[in-house]
């Protein structure tokens, strides 16, 4: 193809999806992010599987509980001053990752996630995991899934409503690919990242997700994250039991998040010393609750078997719980999700155990609470009661789970967002940094649509001083608006065409002596009588908000489209008046 070719082919591919509502190029895009999300999070699991299985006994991967004392000291302590020494070395900018840093490009920078992101974050994402700290692989995942999606977008030159689109796409392939739960993995990156549903976006972050899945489940198998045996709920009778054990993780999510939240606040300290302090404080709990360090799955596993007794239940719970909540806050780049799965069913298992105690004929089994109790932090912690009854669903292949989970997720979440007053970590954790996060429907309405689909085509660009011959050459493509260039060629004023013509009726029309008027040999076109107006240029790729957003910042009247070439050269294609984007949101928004 040659590249005038590509570039046509491109500019219609571009167009088509700035509406925000082609289907079929979406779905097309869908199905890519998730092929490339899926190999990118096949690497990042080998990244850490195969160290773990070289130096830990047995070959597991997650048998820290295995290492003899000194060693399970030293990790996570030497693993800290190492990702503290790499930290310091970089921007305060650089060292945020995770699923917060992935929303705060989506609401702040359109979607666009830099290479050197995606790097730091594999790095730091296998050496929390690799040195033991209490992390999980899910944060990093999303991270890298929206980073290899985002960058596809930026390569192709989409529209910016395009690779918001694709970030969803990739976050929901990253969890799919992480669990084994593409639902799970739709509803997470719609509610928790995208926070906002819509039909148009729905096919291609399910194609997605489903192409992640497939392409895991070829190397891992098709088996869920977790070794789940059949759950039921014995009796109806257990309801209330499973209402106290709601409001207690509820509580737990609501100490976690200000834990993290408190600690935040001292992310202007040096952040080798945040780390520092973090491994250290990390070190006891390694030596006497080995089960915190790690990913922790093989810990939840063991849960739903009703292998570890009540104690030890309790104390992995809130060891767990403590451990991320002080080393995320101060710093440690470790992913929130997956500690808060290992101590929710850590806590359903042992608050399960506790009513057996009481009830034992009517009591369901360890792993059934531990699965409620699972779900429940999940909900809580990341505000997201769908996406967490999905997971259940998902990972339990069982559908009597819906009716308790429904009800455990929905009162753990109540308690720990209207009793307590918290949001989302995810939320929590970019209001500590400075940054909040626009939802409202205009925001989100003008964010699905690029400026081509409601820009003026009928344009073109002329110089300032045009002669007889270059009027007459205008007037004949018969455009609907001059966009005046200066002498540096860069535009600097609007006119309507009807405007030129007006002008030229009048200085031909006979005066008062019958004599015609003769136009000067050349006109000034920033001279004659008409209404210009200021302009500012926008990008071919920017969607209505951000439109909308330099109206605003410049004061300008009127936004020329800048579209710029495969060869790098900007050519201006259109016109986006404001009130051209207040009717599109009257009348067209969907």
């Amino acid at each position: 193809m040659s590249g005038l070719r590509k570039e046509k082919w491109s500019t219609r591919f571009s167009g088509r999806l700035s509406r925000g509502d082609a289907l079929l190029q979406l779905a097309i895009l869908g199905l890519l992010s998730g092929l490339l999300t899926g190999g990118v999070i096949l690497v990042f699991r080998a990244a850490i599987e195969w160290p773990l299985g070289y130096f830990l006994p047995g070959g597991d991967s997650e048998a820290f509980e295995q290492l003899g004392a000194w060693a399970r000291v030293l990790l996570p302590l030497v693993g800290a001053v190492m990702l503290g020494l790499f930290l310091s070395r970089l921007a305060a900018a650089d060292r945020r990752v995770g699923v917060a840093h992935v929303m705060h490009r989506l609401n702040y920078h359109q979607g666009y996630i830099t290479l050197r992101s995606a790097l730091i974050q594999f790095a730091v994402g296998v050496g929390t995991v690799v040195t033991g700290q209490s992390a999980g692989r899910e944060g990093p995942a999303v991270h890298l899934g929206a980073a290899v999606s985002s960058l596809m977008g930026q390569w192709m030159r989409l529209p910016n409503n395009s690779i918001r689109t694709l970030v969803a796409c990739g976050v929901a392939g990253a969890i799919s690919a992480s669990f084994n739960t593409p639902i799970a993995g739709v509803i997470f990156a719609m509610e928790v990242v995208m926070m906002e549903y819509t039909i148009a976006v729905f096919t291609p972050v399910i194609l997605a997700a489903v192409s992640a899945g497939v392409l895991t489940q070829a190397v891992y198998g098709a088996d869920p994250a977790f070794q789940v045996p059949l759950l039921a709920m014995y009796s109806l009778w257990e309801l209330p039991w499973i209402l106290v054990i709601a409001a207690v993780i509820g509580v737990a999510a609501a100490g976690f998040i200000h834990l993290v939240d408190t600690l935040s606040r001292y992310e202007s300290r040096p952040v080798f010393l945040r780390l520092l302090l973090a491994g250290c404080f990390a070190v006891p709990f390694a030596l006497l609750v080995p089960e915190v360090m790690g990913i922790g799955y093989d810990t939840v596993n063991r849960t739903f078997h009703g292998q570890i007794a009540l104690s030890a239940l309790l104390v992995v719970g809130v060891a767990k719980l403590l451990v991320t909540g002080v080393t995320v806050g101060l710093g440690m780049p470790s992913s929130i999700i997956g500690p808060t799965l290992v101590s929710g069913a850590a806590l359903g298992g042992a608050m399960g155990l506790v009513g057996a105690w009481y009830a034992p004929e009517g009591a369901s089994s360890v792993g059934f609470y531990a699965m409620l109790g699972m779900g429940a932090m999940m909900g809580a912690v990341l505000q997201a009661p769908l996406a967490a009854l999905m997971a259940l669903l998902e990972l339990t292949h069982n559908p009597n789970i819906i009716l308790p989970g429904m009800l455990a997720i929905t009162v753990a979440s109540l308690v720990t967002s209207e009793v307590f007053g918290k949001k989302s970590v995810f939320l929590s954790v970019l209001k500590t940094q400075g940054f909040s996060y626009q939802s409202s429907p205009v925001a989100q309405a003008l964010r699905r649509v690029a400026v081509p689909a409601i820009m003026e085509l009928s344009m073109q660009s002329v110089s300032r001083q045009l002669d007889r011959e270059a009027v007459e050459q205008v007037l004949a493509a018969k455009p609907k608006w001059l966009l005046i260039t200066g002498s540096s060629g860069a535009p600097v004023a609007l006119m309507l065409t009807a405007d030129l013509v007006r002008y030229l009726e009048e200085t031909e029309t006979p005066g008062d002596g019958g004599e015609a008027e003769v136009p000067p040999p050349a006109i000034d076109l920033l001279d004659i009588p008409a209404k210009r107006r200021d302009v500012a240029p926008v990008s071919f790729q920017a969607t209505l908000e951000e439109a909308l957003n330099l109206f605003e910042s410049s004061q300008a009247e009127a936004l020329y489209v800048c579209q710029r070439s495969i060869y790098g050269s900007a050519r201006s294609t259109g016109i986006v008046l404001k009130e051209d984007i207040d009717s599109y949101y009257r009348y067209r928004a969907p």
